[in-house]
């Protein structure tokens, strides 16, 4: 009756571990199709869910991106997500570099996280956390404020290129929530 009992609670555990070990290979599969994400957070105010305040907007330039986080934010995100932003705002087909009302996009990273050896074990996160400002190039108004996140949880998307890619997808995701649907 012992064996029996030992062979069950071993097969539970073989089954229960090899589950994990397979949804992470199916995670890791899918990460590597679908890259970084990115999400944000936005301040009140700009208005209720369904407000367009940026349909005034005949384009959007990509301002200061700076490091809040006291020189701890690699110099390579700084320098690679003006690009990445301006790929992504044409990939969503919204205004960029075009003459008319311009919007800026200010960006302060405020936090830069990457996997550590004990992430590799149970999964790693790595994140970069940022403010992100939308201000009236004509007169500094401050349209909005937003927190926007790039985040990986696979081991495929380490790395500073994919969390800028991240961090990119969040801010235009915000920007493109609050323009008009673009054709």
């Amino acid at each position: 009756m012992k064996t029996r009992n030992l062979w069950l609670v071993l097969s539970a555990a073989a089954v229960l571990g090899v589950g994990g070990c397979m949804g992470r290979a199916i995670k890791e599969g899918v990460g590597t199709v679908t890259g970084a994400k990115g999400s944000f957070s936005e301040s009140p105010s700009m208005g209720s869910q369904g407000a367009k305040p940026l349909a005034g907007y005949a384009s959007f330039q990509v301002g200061r991106v700076e490091d809040a986080f006291k020189g701890r934010t690699p110099r390579l995100l700084i320098q690679r997500l003006p690009a990445e932003i301006r790929t992504l705002l044409q990939k969503e087909k919204l205004p960029v570099g075009r003459g008319g009302r311009t919007c800026v996009i200010n960006v302060s990273v405020l936090y830069y996280e990457q996997a550590g050896s004990m992430g590799q074990v149970f999964g790693p996160l790595e994140e970069v956390v940022a403010e992100v400002q939308l201000v009236d190039k004509s007169d500094d108004r401050v349209v909005g404020t937003a927190i926007c996140v790039g985040r990986s949880t696979e081991s495929v998307n380490q790395g500073v290129e994919k969390k800028t890619q991240g961090l990119a997808e969040g801010i235009v995701k915000w920007i493109k929530n609050r323009y008009p649907e673009t054709k």
